[in-house]
């Protein structure tokens, strides 16, 4: 059974109110039908936040001393994604380019994107492409919360669930950078193909777009997978830095 789609008062195109309503039918109001399920769905998560609150303790730990440092220091929950993204790129990358990114890419989605199809419209079947892309993103920043919150202990090093914080572990992988002319060439190569294969293998999307949003949006896009493959490539390949320069590394 296909899910109903649902559509908002100003899309434009609602069923007809003089229709009766058949079980087939696959429009349905924003209210109180898709209303009434994001109600129940704010008690449910309201519920288990409340019964979270009453059964785990907050974290107060002794009063701040100076002469000793938490080990190890965790930024509050909702940075600690930040905190994480840290280990794999430059102070000034993680902690100002990449956030500035994430806030004008989202920013920049209204202009890049002025499709009107779906508009109104709440269902993946429509817009698969777009929602899957953002859902990427979306969910990257929440595992990157849970992975730092609850798998890095002392020293920021990896531990399991069911490790013990008290044994500290020593930082035992060697680190490496990829010489400099292999990382421009890798650097180059990933966006110039992510720019030019995505023009030919798709021209209608290309041509809707146009050229400056074409490079605007697949940069966007590429700059967002290359947070997951630099991540990757320390995890799994040890490498610490791609492009090495006097300026900046990634």
């Amino acid at each position: 059974m296909e899910a109903p789609l649902i559509y908002s008062a100003g899309s434009g195109e609602t069923p007809d109110e003089n229709r009766p309503r058949q079980k087939e039918d696959p429009l349905v109001f924003t209210f109180p039908d898709l209303v009434a399920r994001e109600f129940l769905a704010v008690i449910v998560t309201f519920i288990v936040l409340c019964i979270w609150s009453l059964a785990v303790d907050a974290p107060l730990k002794a009063i701040a001393d100076p002469n000793w440092t938490e080990n190890p220091a965790k930024a509050p929950w909702y940075f600690v994604g930040l905190q994480e993204v840290l280990v794999y790129f430059d102070p000034w990358i993680a902690g100002v380019g990449i956030p500035v990114l994430i806030i004008v890419g989202l920013m920049a989605i209204p202009y890049l994107d002025p499709n009107p199809k779906a508009v109104g419209i709440y269902t993946l079947r429509e817009r698969p492409f777009s929602i899957s892309l953002f859902m990427v993103g979306y969910i990257l920043w929440f595992a990157l919360i849970l992975y730092g919150q609850f798998l890095r202990g002392p020293n920021w090093q990896f531990y399991w669930p069911w490790e013990d914080w008290a044994v500290h572990k020593e930082a035992d992988e060697k680190l490496v950078n990829l010489p400099f002319a292999t990382g421009l060439s890798v650097t180059l190569a990933y966006f110039g193909a992510g720019l030019v294969l995505p023009g030919v293998l798709a021209r209608s999307f290309y041509r809707k777009l146009g050229f400056v949003k074409h490079v605007i949006t697949w940069t966007l896009i590429l700059l967002m997978f290359s947070v997951i493959i630099k991540m990757a490539a320390r995890i799994f390949f040890n490498i610490k830095y791609i492009l090495v320069t006097p300026w900046f590394s990634i």
